[in-house]
C-alpha cells in the first residue's frame, strides 16, 4: 500500500511571523508519519531554515524551486547543495506557474530533476493540461508526453524518489475542481503509463492531486484508488484547513488498511 502525502505549497505567500505561527501550530498537533501521511511543507525558500528550527512535528521541508547548476554566476538562483546544507530534502519541479510564468522548458525541468537526484533530494514533479487541451480531448496524450519527457531517462531506483502531482491548470486558483471521474481517469492513466515504463517501480510511485484540493473535497479525492495524497495550494495557508486535509488522508489510509 502506497503511503499518502499531503504537501503544502505556500507559493509567494505568508510573512515570516505568519509562517512561524503556522509551524508552531502544526508542531503542537503532534503529527506522526508513522501513523499518518507524509507531510511536506514548501514555504518560500527564505523561511526554510528558520522553520526547520521551529519544527517539532514529523514534517519535511521542501523548496519550491532550485537551479540545476552546482554554483557560479547565477544571480538570484539557489542551488540544491545550498538547500541541502540547511536541511532541505525535497524539491517541487515543473509546477505550471514555473512553466508558464517563468518559461521553464521541458529541458530545464529534466535538468532540475537530474540535479535533485544527484543531491539525494526527493522530487514532486508537477504535470497538467490547460482547458483548451482538455476540451480537445487530447489531455491524456499530452500528460503522457509531459510525464515521460521528464523521467523516461531515469532508472527504476531513481524513479522511486519521484512523486507525480497532477495539477490541471484549469483548476488551479480558479475554485474549480476536477470531478472524481476526471481525477480517476487521469490518475489511473498515469499509473498505467508508469507501470508500462517502469515495471518494478511504477506501481509504487505516488501520484498526488493538485487542482484546488481542500478540506471539503479531500476525503472524496483521497479515496480514489490512485490518488496518493494532495499538493495543496490556497488551503495550505490556513493551518486549521491544512490539518483537516491531513486528517482526511489519515482517515482514508486507515480505512484502506
Amino acid at each position: 500500500m502506497r503511503k499518502k502525502i499531503v504537501a503544502a505549497n505556500w507559493k509567494m505567500n505568508l510573512l515570516q511571523h505568519e509562517a512561524a505561527t503556522f509551524m508552531t501550530s502544526l508542531s503542537e498537533s503532534s503529527l506522526s508519519s508513522s501513523t499518518g501521511p507524509d507531510v511536506v511543507v514548501f514555504p518560500p525558500s527564505i523561511y526554510i531554515e528558520n522553520l526547520i528550527t521551529l519544527n517539532t512535528a514529523d514534517v519535511r521541508f521542501g523548496a519550491q524551486n532550485a537551479y540545476f547548476k552546482e554554483s557560479g554566476a547565477y544571480t538570484g538562483e539557489i542551488s540544491f547543495g545550498q538547500l541541502k546544507s540547511i536541511g532541505c530534502s525535497v524539491i517541487l519541479v515543473g509546477h505550471s506557474e514555473r512553466r508558464t510564468e517563468f518559461s521553464e522548458s521541458p529541458s530545464v525541468i529534466k535538468k532540475k530533476i537530474d540535479a535533485a537526484l544527484g543531491n539525494d533530494f526527493d522530487c514532486i514533479l508537477c504535470i497538467g493540461e490547460s482547458l483548451s487541451i482538455r476540451e480537445m480531448g487530447a489531455h491524456l496524450e499530452f500528460l503522457k508526453n509531459q510525464l515521460l519527457e521528464s523521467i523516461e531517462h531515469l532508472n527504476e531506483n531513481q524513479v522511486a524518489k519521484i512523486s507525480i502531482a497532477y495539477e490541471p491548470i484549469w483548476a488551479i486558483g480558479t475554485g474549480l475542481t476536477a470531478t472524481v471521474h476526471q481525477v480517476n481517469e487521469v490518475h489511473d492513466f498515469l499509473r498505467s503509463t508508469l507501470i508500462d515504463k517502469f515495471p518494478e517501480a511504477g506501481n509504487n510511485v505516488r501520484i498526488l492531486y493538485g487542482g484546488s484540493c481542500n478540506e471539503e473535497n479531500a476525503n472524496e479525492l483521497f479515496a480514489c484508488l490512485n490518488v496518493d495524497g494532495g499538493l495543496i495550494g490556497g488551503a495550505s495557508l490556513d493551518v486549521n484547513k491544512f490539518l483537516k486535509i491531513i486528517h482526511a488522508a489519515n482517515e482514508v489510509s486507515r480505512i484502506e488498511h
